[in-house]
């Protein structure tokens, strides 16, 4: 038999569970794993099983199970540790009716907890979803209590050109993350984002965020990427990626948005980045590859993972509130000529004329190197 994996998020490879599930289906025939989703890649990284899980690619889970299709695969497990059921559940609704056609897909959610529990997604893997849940000790779910429990109605409202879109099991105080920024907080355990237009315009039951809904900017929010709470909660000792970079000249590049591949930045010897979140994701992803960064900030962080990283030689230059795009603006206009990235020949005259087109604009603002 041949088997896809797709493992989406850090949890279900901080826990251990990936690595045991993927030698666990040895005995069931031939296996393949990918990943979904950008802070997973850190947690393979961190884990040692970028040999092991395909971290190459950029792909949605849904991407990733229809990747495993088109290979012609027997059977196909998307393997995730939500933060409760309710939204492991939800989100393996998602997945499967945002794939084409009906994958021979099954879920695997929360293993190791009271809850854990096994999902066919198509009817005819029932009977290999029973075998798998009875030898690793998890529930049977079936997808239509999935749907009569959390989509019976549907929590897409279209009235003229208004979207209300809910998000399953929310807790108070947790961040709004949609397509990778934070557009706000919830309030309450019952959480709807609202747009008109593609522009999110509420947060029923939790407070918007507008610097973020302005760099989010228009949406399609029935297919938007909608996470809650952190993006990494386990605390890991990071692992350090050896590189070959020459010294004969340096590559610098411009990141002002985190929902992008980082990843691709690894090679950089040093990335510039513009905006709170998008300053303590990268610096945390990039700290695996050893490059610095310096960040333009404002104080506006929302706290994102549970413990940040970054690679020596980075610096923090945090602004007042509201001033880190224009001051970004500025940069990439002066430094890059718009260019998302350029070779200079020496680092630390590139910091100097960086730190003077800022003070060129305020005289408010602090540095803190690290």
């Amino acid at each position: 038999m041949k088997i896809g994996v797709v493992v989406h998020g850090p949890e279900i490879v901080d826990s251990g569970y990936a690595q045991k599930f993927l030698d666990f289906l040895e005995d069931y025939g031939t296996v393949g794993a990918r990943l979904g989703g950008t802070m997973g890649r850190t947690a393979v990284i961190d884990a040692h099983l970028e040999d092991k899980i395909d971290i190459s690619q950029k792909l949605f889970p849904s991407q990733s199970v229809d990747k495993f299709k088109d290979e012609n695969c027997d059977v196909i497990f998307l393997i995730n540790y939500g933060k409760s059921s309710v939204t492991g559940h939800a989100f393996g609704y998602k997945v499967y009716h945002n794939c084409q056609d009906q994958p021979p897909l099954i879920q695997m959610e929360r293993p190791g907890e009271s809850d854990g529990s096994v999902v066919a997604w198509r009817e005819d893997k029932m009977k290999l979803a029973e075998d798998i849940a009875h030898k690793m000790d998890l529930q049977l779910v079936l997808p239509e209590d999935i749907h009569n429990n959390l989509f019976s109605e549907d929590p897409c409202q279209e009235i003229s050109n208004t979207i209300c879109r809910e998000i399953a099991g929310v807790s108070p105080g947790e961040n709004i993350f949609v397509n990778g920024i934070v557009i706000g907080k919830s309030t309450s355990s019952e959480v709807a984002i609202v747009a008109e237009n593609g522009i999110i315009t509420q947060l029923i039951g939790g407070e918007i965020k507008e610097h973020g809904v302005e760099k989010l900017g228009p949406i399609t929010l029935r297919k938007a990427v909608v996470k809650t709470g952190l993006l990494r909660k386990s605390r890991v000792k990071p692992r350090i990626l050896k590189s070959g970079k020459s010294n004969d000249h340096f590559t610098i590049s411009y990141l002002n948005h985190a929902a992008e591949d980082i990843y691709r930045l690894k090679n950089a010897d040093m990335v510039v980045t513009v905006g709170d979140d998008t300053t303590l994701v990268a610096a945390d992803i990039l700290y695996r590859f050893n490059v610095p960064i310096i960040g333009i900030t404002d104080g506006d962080l929302d706290k994102v993972v549970e413990e940040g990283f970054k690679a020596e030689g980075s610096l923090i230059v945090e602004l007042e509130n509201g001033w880190d795009d224009q001051v970004g603006d500025k940069i990439f206009l002066e430094l890059f000529n718009r260019e998302e990235t350029i070779e200079i020949e020496n680092i630390e005259n590139f910091k100097s004329k960086l730190l003077q087109i800022i003070s060129n604009i305020t005289s408010q603002y602090q540095v803190k190197y690290s």
